[in-house]
């Protein structure tokens, strides 16, 4: 039973290098009910998901480390991102291009955050990826627009499991000619 409490429940990733910062998303996520893992740098929030394997084979604890903590991901399931902009070594922007690079964290909702209102960096964000840009301080209202973000990652990843076998085969059916693209069992033409 305590299994079905944690599926239920959303597991957001929040990664900022400031800890005023960081210590309010987690409390503005725990207050809506959000499970939270808070990091304080892109490359532990890697470690963390089990993607930093190629960048630091020289540090064999972190690696260790990275082991463990990319089995207890496995247990719990990350929803939801959420990176400051801003960071030493590692920027959210960084992060959100490695994720989104990944094949196994792809579908992950990201989201970034910034005290910086620069139009070319939100747009870029944007086209790269990320969900949403919320500009800091980040407020309770901002938090309440995520949930439609982890039910589309819930869904898509629900889809893909289900209907991948069911897809493939009823277009070989009713389109030997793959050449028209289809949306939901319609064909454009």
């Amino acid at each position: 039973m305590g299994n079905m409490a944690t599926q239920t429940q959303f597991h957001v990733l929040a990664v900022d290098d400031s800890l005023i910062d960081r210590k309010l998303i987690e409390r503005l996520l725990k207050t809506s009910s959000y499970q939270v893992t808070a990091v304080d740098s892109g490359s532990k929030a890697l470690e963390f998901l089990g993607l930093n394997g190629e960048n630091e084979d020289e540090e064999m604890d972190s690696s260790v480390e990275s082991v463990s903590a990319a089995d207890e991901d496995h247990q719990v399931g990350v929803n939801l991102i959420i990176t400051d902009y801003c960071m030493p070594g590692m920027t959210g922007y960084d992060l959100l291009r490695k994720i989104k690079q990944s094949s196994s964290f792809k579908d992950i909702p990201v989201v970034i955050m910034s005290s910086e209102n620069i139009p070319s960096r939100i747009n870029r964000c944007l086209e790269d990826g990320a969900e949403e840009f919320f500009l800091k301080p980040v407020k309770l209202s901002d938090v309440n627009k995520l949930r439609p973000h982890l039910m589309k990652g819930i869904t898509t990843k629900n889809e893909m499991q289900s209907n991948t076998n069911k897809r493939k085969g009823s277009e070989e059916i009713q389109s030997p000619d793959r050449t028209r693209p289809r949306y939901n069992e319609l064909e454009v033409v």
